[in-house]
């Protein structure tokens, strides 16, 4: 459904006191659109000052995927309509928060099941089944969480229900204690406190429920459901989406919705100043800019972009990858046979994937940081390797959610291994055997993960003192097993002062796999800068290919 304007309300608000699956579908359009809104203020909830804040995203794509469920569904029986949004909503579940939020959506379904429409007791009861159900698969319920908002909801919703038989009444008492129960957060969470934000999954669940009861009384949501840009047509790029200029090292592409009429010769002129092979397309009040250009100046586009509007996706390519060097040469997957062992691994970036495949990864799945794969992408990696023993390496603690939903829907013998790391990933590979014992192998992986140290340096979107340290916007920002631990304005000090508490000196080997925003020069250079310091201990270094992280470090 895309419309500039939410529609009518389901009835007339003043006597809702039932809701069938129809009016269910209507109301849970109007919370996507609403968080469709306030997504970036959701994903700038981050507790670390890292460019990766994803949550707003992640719950948007979760529920988009319970969109899709239901399209075009005319019956009004609501317990089926919830069953399919509770489907859709697990299938296309991203992130920790996407799961949870399935979870939610599964519980208020069993609630439902059986039921032509809900009235505000059942809707009370619904809402309880779901904090109950999200709270049962979690393995450690932290408070502080989105877990305590639907929780504090289902209690308001309990209470009103006695009281209020009208649906709008209901939300609104729900939403209020929703908002009071996000302004807690920090009080629940320390973590949150010291980063001086609340939690972005309870802020997720409040803005969806919002969209509900603005939906119902008729305010406005602001953006469409769905926003589709008419995709251009890449040949007439020609040869320059294939072939870089000479000093034209990246193509950026950068899809935005104006803030208002744009002024197309004052943008393109602006463009030639940057780059060339510059293309602009429009669709359905969207714009979509290409254009290549150095790769100081790739930032440039999403700079002016935000100029002239609100940026809703960005796309960044090296062109000199594309054109012949090593990384563009076929991934060589690991092939396995019925009865071996076959390994899923989620990968954040092209170099990445190549280690991973190398080491025995028969199939991969991209997503990172900022790009969590579904609970279905990941279903359909497992589902299609010829072997029924599978093992999956989510690499990352924002996709182990995901991994393990995923294990659960598949008749397949399946072990999750718990890395929150690429590395860690790695170091779980090198414990693979085909032709071994599932149980044997999964038993080596986790024991491997105690063996090896991670670092990450990125860039800090925020100032801030978290765990001890002085965090300055802009400033570089090194991270030891996913706590913070050193600041610098500069990168290499960075890098050197967190393998310096890594205790580096102590271990074997130094692995550098760095980042899209890092040349192959400056990696080599840091290397032989480490080998000087570091004599005994061997120091490799390795094209990642991920976004947002300068290096990702590996130290054994």
């Amino acid at each position: 459904m895309t419309t500039a304007e939410p529609t009518t309300p389901p009835r007339a608000y003043r006597d809702l006191y039932t809701c069938d699956g129809q009016e269910l579908k209507q109301l849970t359009e109007a919370a996507i659109t609403w968080l469709e809104t306030n997504r970036e203020i959701i994903n700038a909830l981050n507790v670390f000052p890292i460019p990766d804040g994803d949550t707003g995203t992640n719950m948007l794509m979760t529920m988009q995927a319970a969109a899709r469920e239901v399209a075009g569904r005319t019956e009004k029986h609501v317990g089926k309509i919830a069953q399919s949004i509770a489907h859709g909503a697990l299938m296309g579940a991203r992130g920790n928060s996407g799961v949870i939020l399935s979870q939610i959506w599964r519980g208020l379904a069993r609630a439902l099941d059986g039921h032509e429409t809900f009235d505000t007791a059942l809707f009370a009861r619904a809402l309880r089944e779901a904090a109950d159900t999200a709270y049962r698969g979690a393995v450690r319920p932290v408070e502080g969480t989105i877990l305590t908002v639907v929780k504090d909801c289902a209690a308001a919703a309990e209470d009103a229900a006695a009281r209020h038989h009208e649906l709008r009444a209901l939300l609104e008492r729900i939403v209020h204690a929703a908002n009071a129960s996000v302004a807690r957060t920090p009080e629940l969470l320390p973590v949150l406190k010291q980063a001086g934000v609340v939690d972005s999954g309870g802020k997720g669940l409040t803005v969806l429920l919002e969209g509900m009861l603005r939906f119902l009384r008729g305010q406005a949501l602001d953006q469409p459901v769905d926003v589709v840009v008419k995709p251009l047509n890449l040949e007439a790029v020609g040869a320059a989406l294939n072939n870089a200029e000479p000093g034209q090292e990246w193509e950026v592409i950068v899809d935005f919705k104006p803030k208002g009429a744009l002024h197309l010769p004052s943008l393109y002129k602006q463009l030639e100043e940057m780059g060339t092979a510059i293309q602009v397309g429009e669709g359905d009040g969207m714009y979509r800019v290409h254009i290549h250009l150095l790769k100081k100046r790739r930032h440039e586009p999403l700079e002016l972009a935000e100029q002239f509007g609100t940026i809703t996706n960005v796309h960044m390519e090296n062109l000199l990858a594309q054109v012949g060097g090593v990384e563009s040469e076929p991934l060589k997957l690991t092939p396995v046979q019925a009865g071996q062992i076959g390994v899923v691994a989620i990968s954040p970036g092209d170099g990445l994937s190549r280690v991973l495949a190398s080491l025995g990864s028969a199939a991969i799945v991209g997503g990172g940081q900022s790009q969590n794969p579904s609970t279905e992408e990941i279903l359909k990696a497992i589902e299609a390797l010829p072997t029924d023993k599978v093992i999956v390496l989510p690499n990352n603690k924002n996709i182990l959610l995901a991994s393990q939903q995923a294990a659960q829907h598949t008749a397949k013998q399946v072990r999750v291994i718990p890395t929150r790391t690429v590395p860690q990933g790695i170091a779980a590979l090198m414990q693979l055997v085909l032709d071994g014992n599932l149980e044997e192998v999964e038993a080596a992986m986790l024991r491997s993960l105690n063996n090896v140290e991670t670092g990450e340096v990125t860039q800090a979107t925020r100032t801030v003192e978290l765990d001890g340290v002085q965090v300055t916007e802009g400033h570089f920002i090194g991270l030891h097993n996913g706590k913070i631990k050193v600041s610098d304005e500069h990168l290499i000090n960075t890098v050197l002062n967190l393998l310096e508490s890594m205790d580096a000196a102590r271990h074997e080997v130094i692995s550098l796999y760095y980042g899209l925003d890092t040349g192959e020069a400056e990696a080599e250079t840091l290397a032989e800068t480490l080998r000087a310091r570091y004599p005994e201990v061997a120091v490799e270094f390795h094209f990642g290919g991920q976004p947002h992280y300068y290096y990702i470090i590996s130290v054994e």
